[in-house]
């Protein structure tokens, strides 16, 4: 499905991507892909993923509705809304109650401190991303989160890492998870400080740098909750 999203990103912004340096090389643009194919490979990742989710109880399935709905709305929602990384960090965070109703046929109230965490840091980092298109992005009028927030994009990202943080420390105490978890969130803090110097002159390779980094912050959090499980 992450794949399958890249390819409906990709065909929504086929007409936009040739204005964007970052983005004019890529496969619909150049003629490489045509936009049939594009969506017969989309329909395709979509039938491999539904026949995954098969295998897996009815709730499971019915939320995987869901997502297929998150995921192919998103790069559309660029056009009419400033928040369309909302809408991505929601696609992306539908997995959490998906994995709890495939494993324990139900979603607990503390899967949504995780689904929380994973909202707002997905816009966080999205936000770090678009800073680095915002000049041509404001040329061929599409909307992000970096555009809305403005001279306040800096605080912004600092504002929705902090949630996330706190999210996870509510998801730690509802779950009973041992200190380990919190030594990933301070890691986790520690890589959002330098994330925070990177971006401070908005300097667009910078911005991605810390995109990029963003990376190490999931490898944090995952370490922390993995070992939070050993008892």
């Amino acid at each position: 499905m992450r794949s399958a999203g890249c390819v409906i990103n990709d065909y929504a912004d086929r007409h936009w991507d040739g204005a964007v340096a970052r983005t004019n090389t890529r496969p619909l643009v150049t003629g490489e892909v045509t936009p049939t194919q594009a969506l017969v490979f989309f329909v395709i990742l979509c039938l491999i993923s539904f026949a995954l989710v098969l295998t897996l109880n009815r709730l499971t399935i019915a939320l995987s509705f869901v997502a297929v709905a998150l995921a192919t709305i998103y790069p559309f929602t660029k056009r009419v809304t400033h928040l369309p990384q909302v809408v991505l960090g929601a696609a992306f965070s539908w997995a959490i109650p998906m994995a709890y109703a495939a494993i324990e046929g139900v979603v607990p109230a503390h899967a949504w401190w995780l689904f929380g965490a994973n909202l707002a840091w997905t816009v966080a980092y999205d936000t770090q991303y678009a800073m680095v298109d915002r000049e041509d992005d404001l040329k061929v009028g599409i909307k992000s989160t970096a555009i809305l927030f403005g001279c306040f994009d800096r605080a912004a990202i600092a504002v929705l890492q902090l949630i996330c943080l706190v999210c996870l420390v509510g998801f730690a105490q509802a779950s009973n998870a041992n200190a380990a978890l919190m030594a990933g969130l301070l890691v986790a803090l520690l890589l959002f400080a330098w994330q925070w110097w990177l971006v401070r002159n908005r300097q667009p390779e910078c911005c991605f740098l810390a995109f990029r980094s963003n990376n190490w912050v999931g490898l944090a959090i995952s370490a922390g909750l993995a070992l939070s499980l050993i008892k």
